[in-house]
């Protein structure tokens, strides 16, 4: 198994680095502490291919690969995991169900201006009542005709407020069970669709995160993504390969924590000498080291199955559990190394601190990760 990056993709870590660097460092305290999520740097994503990197180029996507995916999250999460995580939702969940399961209209419709960067989406699964208990959300629509009735509401919805469209999870046929649960597209200014209370996060508060409400909001059958009862089925596929995104994401960010700690050891002295001489830094920046090329493996291995057509359900769900409890890991010693310095908000270790903790909860949470891979392991 080759596991060397070819140019090409040395060349795009280089240059989103770059891009990250320049364009997104110098304003990330900014924009944590407005809780701003940047629009205003949408149109330079676009134009880098970074909101539609796996979408085909006839939809005017990148067509990068999964294992590209994964180097674009972890170079962006390394510098600022909120505007990397409106990145990863907008891509791996929204318009990633659209491209996998919407027909040629819908793609024409919504796919191309949203790998294009025009518009954004989000995806709506998550209900106060159905958090980790996905299937049993209260969110319906009901027939009407050739119209859909939906009400409800969905919680902690990535650009609930921003997303042009939000791609919907809703109950249609109760008796069925997962089996009577199906998608929508509904776009924003929809009579009967509206945000909800904007929530007041810990951490990547630079992603906007909201309530969405539906409140008689009525829309054309044609607006149904996928066929008629397999929205759930579908939304657990589309889950599958983003967790490999939160597992990049989870990468970048302890690699970004990481390197503020190296840093900062060689600059601080006590007792005559950088921190970084002593055994103990010395042994936390080892082993953090160790664990992230470990993760960053674990990672590239389930989005290259991913590539070959292959089911990640085990992989990714490893990968995401360990790369977010080690990112943890990894931040928590970035905080340690900074000693009284990493508690505060003049250096970035409290702000990985803060951030790193979705990583372990959204997409799916650890406790969730370790049920899915004892049911891939220990299936009769």
């Amino acid at each position: 198994m080759n596991l060397r990056l070819s140019d090409d993709q040395e060349l795009l870590r280089r240059s989103i680095r770059e891009f990250a660097e320049s364009e997104i460092r110098p304003h990330v305290r900014e924009w944590d502490d407005a809780q701003h999520f940047p629009v205003e740097l949408l149109p330079r994503l676009g134009a880098l291919g970074l909101m539609g990197i796996q979408c085909p180029e006839a939809y005017g996507g990148a067509a990068m690969s999964s294992v590209d995916y994964c180097i674009c999250i972890e170079e962006l999460a390394r510098v600022d995991p909120s505007v990397c995580l409106s990145v990863a939702a907008h891509n791996g969940l929204g318009a990633a169900h659209i491209a996998a399961f919407g027909t040629e209209e819908q793609k024409q419709q919504y796919l191309v201006p949203l790998a294009k960067g025009e518009k954004l989406a989000a995806w709506g699964l998550t209900e106060a009542s159905a958090g980790s208990d996905a299937a049993a959300m209260r969110t319906t629509a009901i027939r009407d005709g050739d119209q859909w009735l939906i009400n409800g509401t969905k919680q902690f919805i990535t650009h609930g407020r921003y997303g042009d469209l939000i791609v919907v999870m809703v109950v249609t046929n109760k008796a069925k069970g997962n089996r009577g649960i199906s998608a929508f597209i509904v776009e924003r200014g929809t009579p009967g669709f509206r945000p909800g209370k904007k929530e007041e996060k810990l951490g990547m508060r630079a992603s906007e995160t909201s309530e969405v409400i539906f409140d008689h909001c009525r829309v054309p059958a044609s607006q149904m993504l996928g066929a008629e009862g397999q929205g759930f089925i579908n939304a657990l596929q589309v889950l599958d390969a983003g967790r490999i995104g939160i597992a990049a994401l989870a990468v970048g960010l302890a690699q970004g924590a990481y390197e503020a700690a190296r840093g900062y050891a060689f600059v601080r002295t006590q007792f005559g000498r950088p921190i970084g001489t002593f055994q103990a830094i010395r042994a936390k920046l080892v082993e953090n080291a160790g664990r992230i090329e470990a993760a960053r493996l674990l990672t590239y291995r389930a989005a290259s199955m991913k590539d070959h057509g292959r089911r990640t359900t085990l992989e990714a769900a490893m990968a995401k559990l360990y790369s977010s409890e080690i990112a943890v890991r990894a931040a928590e010693d970035g905080v340690q190394i900074h000693g009284g310095y990493g508690f505060i908000k003049d250096y970035p270790a409290e702000k990985y601190f803060r951030d790193v903790k979705l990583t372990t909860i959204g997409e799916g949470t650890s406790e969730i990760q370790r049920l899915v891979i004892a049911r891939q392991l220990l299936a009769s």
